[in-house]
């Protein structure tokens, strides 16, 4: 069974977010806490810090096969922090930034480009007008959505035909960031302190090359392509650990038990853990 990274699970269960009256646009009680958007509010400062660097790596490999610039419409759905649409502001183009954290779209909106409007806004029924964009992305963002299916259709509603929709999902359904790579090696080591609940059905579905590319065409894209992408990025493992979400679980001990594993387990360079995660990188071309 595939299982949300511990990293969401664990911050999840430190920062006690109320998910007793959820809104339209967050998970139900019973609901993956990735899809809650009180979860992603309360750790948004902790996610630009960790989070955003490598995900703008792949977001930039992304960017790099399509054409953005200057008179570009381009939308970032489940922009997080702006990992996509920081980058393709720069290129000039108009970009809008969606997300359902108001938390997260602050983040984008601190930064104070010109050309980057974030707004809150959900996914899954996007405020936006029929064919308004050029270009359409989401990065490790339409994958964790209740309904993914209808977050792809409003990415192809909003898309002028003839324009493009990137997609960015993990290869392992788990997600293969270095939270996740710590939290395989815990649960592994520690199957008795560590439990997280099932992925969302879109992580799992979105990490098949065939099934993404066949749920591009089934929202309205055409011709997509699937292609794998792998970006090398440097951590200093023991900091991972300095965050409160890890205290309740594992004590100091089990931690330097986990480090130590992941140590072997992975190329370093003394405090440095070199990790090179794989995406799956989907373009397509709407109808």
């Amino acid at each position: 069974m595939h299982r949300i990274p511990l990293f969401l699970t664990l911050t999840a269960f430190v920062i006690g977010c109320d998910r007793s009256r959820p809104t339209a646009t967050e998970a139900p009680p019973d609901g993956p806490v990735v899809q809650d958007a009180a979860f992603w509010d309360k750790m948004a400062d902790q996610y630009e810090t960790n989070a955003h660097p490598f995900t703008m790596l792949y977001a930039k490999a992304m960017l790099s096969r399509l054409h953005v610039g200057p008179g570009v419409r381009f939308l970032d759905v489940a922009t997080g922090t702006g990992a996509a649409a920081l980058p393709a502001a720069e290129t000039g183009a108009e970009v809008v930034a969606i997300d359902f954290s108001e938390r997260m779209v602050q983040h984008v909106r601190d930064h104070k480009v010109p050309n980057i409007d974030a707004r809150r806004m959900d996914g899954q029924a996007l405020e936006l007008p029929d064919a308004s964009f050029d270009v359409a992305v989401s990065v490790f963002g339409v994958s964790h959505f209740p309904d993914w299916n209808k977050g792809l259709r409003e990415m192809a509603r909003v898309t002028k035909s003839g324009g493009t929709a990137a997609v960015v999902t993990w290869r392992d359904p788990e997600g293969t960031n270095i939270y996740d790579i710590i939290d395989k090696v815990a649960r592994e080591l520690f199957p008795d302190r560590i439990n997280p609940p099932p992925a969302p059905a879109g992580m799992v579905a979105l990490s098949d090359p065939e099934r993404l590319s066949a749920a591009m065409v089934a929202a309205g894209f055409e011709k997509p392509t699937v292609e794998t992408l792998k970006e090398k990025y440097r951590f200093r493992v023991e900091q991972l650990f300095l965050a409160d979400h890890w205290s309740g679980r594992l004590d100091a001990a089990q931690q330097k038990a986990v480090i130590d594993e992941v140590r072997r387990r992975f190329g370093h360079d003394g405090d440095n853990l070199f990790v090179e995660p794989e995406a799956l990188l989907a373009i397509a071309k709407r109808r």
